[in-house]
């Protein structure tokens, strides 16, 4: 594991592969609407990511995936500003600096779940995992033409709005090249109820992908991108599907 940080004042931590890097996924944390406050490593929205980043990187390490975490520079999107997006750019323009033509993988909650979507337009993004995600009916869901996506959001969240996730999936569904929303029942927005679900999803679903993408000889025996279709069967493409 190591961090880089720059003048951006964004910080990245990159967890490597055990070889080759073949892919990158970029994890993305919440924050608030409006704050200009630095992030801190304490902060639970950054924190709360780690274990993700971590269940993704055991998965896919030994296939050539590696997972790159990053910590914004503050905690507000911040309206027209967007500051988290900004930061996502910048860190994605890293990747394909240091890894030019492999896949990208966006991997976010909340805050982040939007940052995500947005910045999936950016070349060699190949599937998107959302969680819990902050859209709305303005949301663009042009980002999304041609990508992998899958939206999960539990049935009680009082953060964010489970209905605008599924409407903004309907209006994605056309363009993307595959779209999934997953409705879990019992489970709120900072994701503590049926944890192990949202790790085999969002993995799942990611390590699939790059599968894949890649076919990177061994990864089809890839146990987490294997129990993914016993979770979400793959002629399962109703929206939404409720686990």
């Amino acid at each position: 594991m190591n961090q880089r940080r720059t003048g951006h004042e964004a910080v990245l931590t990159v967890l490597a592969p055990s070889g080759p890097t073949r892919g990158v996924a970029l994890v993305l944390h919440g924050g608030k609407s409006h704050s200009f406050e630095p992030v801190q490593a304490r902060h639970l929205s950054p924190a709360r990511m780690v274990p993700f980043a971590r269940h993704l990187h055991a998965a896919g390490r030994k296939h050539g995936l590696a997972v790159w975490i990053l910590r914004n520079s503050v905690r507000g999107w911040n309206g027209e500003d967007m500051t988290p997006l900004k930061d996502a750019r910048w860190a994605l323009a890293r990747i394909r600096a240091e890894h030019p033509g492999v896949p990208i993988y966006l991997l976010g909650h909340s805050m982040g779940g939007l940052t995500a979507i947005c910045a999936a337009d950016e070349p060699n993004v190949d599937a998107v995992v959302a969680l819990a995600p902050w859209l709305d009916d303005v949301t663009p869901a042009s980002a999304v033409t041609g990508r992998k996506v899958l939206i999960v959001h539990g049935n009680e969240d009082r953060w964010t709005s489970p209905s605008a996730s599924l409407r903004f999936a309907r209006r994605a569904a056309p363009g993307a090249a595959e779209l999934r929303y997953v409705s879990l029942r019992g489970a709120g927005h900072f994701m503590f109820r049926r944890v192990r679900l949202w790790h085999r999803l969002a993995t799942g679903f990611l390590m699939k992908a790059f599968m894949e993408r890649t076919g990177v000889p061994g990864a089809a025996s890839s146990a987490s991108a294997a129990a993914l279709d016993r979770v979400i069967p793959p002629s399962g493409e109703a929206l939404p599907l409720v686990l």
